[in-house]
């Protein structure tokens, strides 16, 4: 490969890890607030089956980018991303915590209340979000490999969606768990939102497929990659 072809595969990977780094920090910030879809009107365990955070809307496009970047450019660069991920939430959540202490003018737009009601709960969410991330991901990376290595580079959707569904399972089970350990969600709202989280979340990576397989045709159509050929950045 080319100098210049492998500088815009570096660009294009900054920007696959700036993409990711911002959904899973806005993910943290707009966790409170909870919305609903109702396909179909039923309930589980008391509740509606897609009543569910909108932290969770940003959410699958970071293991959409990480499939891709494993990919691409193999398990060590989506390794990569998914630590720069924990730094720049824990980042976040310093600056939230540092803003939350200065107190307000009496003229702000946004007074103490409102500001500690909105992220007061962040830091809980955001260590709540990186267990469950740090173990979703990772499982999400390894299975993708494992499959990616057991199939040759062969059936893409294959890999795809086992290793999302299994590390989104992950996610939502380890994210509620700590959220009612720590009593910002009922125990008995528990199994209700995880199953419709979970279900959303599978529903999602489903959707996503075709957008996973068009981002690697066109990776592989510019850089002219071989089937289970990856790219070494400089």
């Amino acid at each position: 490969m080319q100098l210049k072809d492998k500088l815009l595969a570096q660009r294009i990977y900054l920007l696959l890890g700036g993409l990711f780094i911002t959904s899973l920090v806005v993910s943290n910030l707009i966790f409170q607030k909870f919305f609903y879809w109702y396909p179909i009107d039923i309930e589980i365990f008391g509740s509606k089956l897609f009543e569910i955070s909108v932290g969770i809307l940003p959410y699958p496009i970071t293991f959409l980018i990480t499939d891709l970047i494993s990919e691409i450019y193999g398990k060590k660069r989506a390794n990569y991303v998914v630590v720069a991920g924990i730094f720049a939430s824990f980042f976040s959540m310093l600056i939230i915590y540092t803003s939350n202490a200065v107190p307000a003018t009496p003229w702000s737009p946004v007074q103490d209340n409102m500001f500690s009601t909105v992220f007061g709960s962040t830091a809980i969410a955001v260590f709540a979000s990186m267990m469950a991330y740090l173990l979703a991901q990772f499982v999400d990376i390894h299975i993708y490999h494992f499959w990616k290595n057991l199939t040759k580079g062969k059936h893409l959707w294959l890999r795809n969606n086992f290793s999302t569904f299994l590390s989104q399972f992950v996610d939502t089970a380890t994210v509620l768990l700590l959220l009612c350990s720590f009593g910002k969600i009922e125990w008995d709202k528990f199994t209700g939102l995880l199953i419709a989280g979970f279900l959303f979340k599978v529903l999602v990576a489903l959707f996503d497929t075709p957008f996973l397989y068009l981002g690697v045709y066109m990776f592989r159509r510019r850089f002219k990659l071989k089937l289970n050929e990856e790219i070494e950045l400089l």
